[in-house]
């Protein structure tokens, strides 16, 4: 099979609630007559990210085009499940036009890309590009600015930060292997916050590549997708904290899953769950929680103190059972702690 028969891959990577599944729900309902097909990896066990993409399946990428990874990250377990997850999509009756990949947001994309090079699918698939969205208002406020006064000041301030801290590593590698870098969030970072995320990204980057600001995930798809960048050949250009080791762990990070009960609530919960992550440091929380007298679930996802959350649907013959994922570097997370703030608003846990 010839190069211009491969099924064009995009890879979207980014930090933990960077906007990817916002990003590829607004690819899916604009796909312009383009069969899609999407394979979402989960960090936890609980598939909040593949429930969300499901329910906005339609003709052109059905529920069954739509595939979860929830046994850890992807580029750890790439001959156990992303091989036979890929061989599954390209086996379907109508092959997909493009595919699309949703990393977990600890992924390190490099690791995936030398994936492509594996006997059983390298005929088949191409890596059309990589998408990485970087969080504006998170960047522009500091928190992976690569600037080195900042960094010494922060040195000199707490001798912990003395080394740098594995989340800017998946960050720094994430923005080195990508082919656009989409700045999300950028109605909340400003004009000024977007051009100090720009900097912070730019002097990042082992190269040029397009920066642009998106908001909700609206981005015209001929940008990012059809780039033709064969990444999977291009693997020099994109370097990795993690070049030279035969391979990688996150033992830095960890999440658990918490059963609630019905919520009485919701704002009582909401100011829980911007306390964990004020005190307890939890960088992500996402779930579907029942609350009392509503026939819809709620869906909530939070990334540090910010907190969204909607009634997507109604439960059906689903069980109504309200169930929480909580991610955070490996020494921050403590079940029992996160059990006990969160019983902080009165749920009864």
């Amino acid at each position: 099979m010839n190069t211009l028969a491969k099924v064009p891959v995009t890879v979207v990577t980014g930090f933990l609630g960077s906007g990817k599944t916002t990003l590829i729900q607004h690819l899916i309902t604009n796909a312009n007559g383009k069969k899609l097909a999407v394979l979402v990896n989960e960090f936890g066990s609980e598939g909040v990210d593949g429930e969300i993409l499901k329910s906005c399946a339609d003709a052109n990428c059905p529920e069954e085009n739509i595939v979860e990874l929830a046994n850890g990250c992807i580029c750890c377990t790439v001959a156990d499940d992303f091989i036979p997850a890929m061989e599954q999509l390209l086996a379907r009756r109508v092959r997909p036009d493009h595919i699309l990949i949703e990393t977990s947001g600890l992924a390190l994309p490099k690791p995936l890309l030398k994936a492509f090079d594996w006997p059983e699918i390298r005929s088949r698939i191409t890596v059309d590009g990589v998408i990485a969205l970087a969080d504006a208002e998170a960047v522009a406020a500091g928190r992976f600015a690569p600037d080195p006064d900042a960094v010494e000041a922060q040195r000199a301030a707490d001798e912990n930060l003395d080394h740098e801290t594995p989340l800017s590593e998946v960050f720094e590698d994430q923005i080195a292997c990508a082919d656009i870098v989409l700045l999300t969030k950028a109605d909340l970072a400003g004009a000024a916050g977007l051009e100090a995320a720009k900097a912070a990204i730019a002097a990042e980057m082992p190269r040029p590549v397009p920066m642009l600001p998106v908001v909700d995930g609206a981005v015209d798809l001929r940008v990012i997708l059809g780039l033709e960048a064969a990444a999977e050949d291009d693997l020099a250009a994109r370097p990795s904290h993690h070049d030279g080791e035969d391979g990688h762990e996150h033992n830095d990070f960890n999440s658990v899953v918490i059963d609630l009960p019905e919520v009485v609530d919701v704002e009582a919960l909401i100011a829980s769950v911007q306390r964990l992550a004020r005190e307890q440091n939890v960088l992500r929380a996402k779930g579907y929680i029942a609350v009392k007298g509503k026939p819809m679930r709620l869906l909530l996802q939070s990334v540090g103190e910010r907190v969204r959350h909607q009634f997507d649907q109604p439960w059906g013959a689903r069980p109504r059972q309200s169930k929480l994922v909580v991610i955070g570097e490996h020494g921050d997370i403590d079940e029992a702690a996160i059990k006990a703030g969160l019983g902080m608003s009165g749920l009864g846990i």
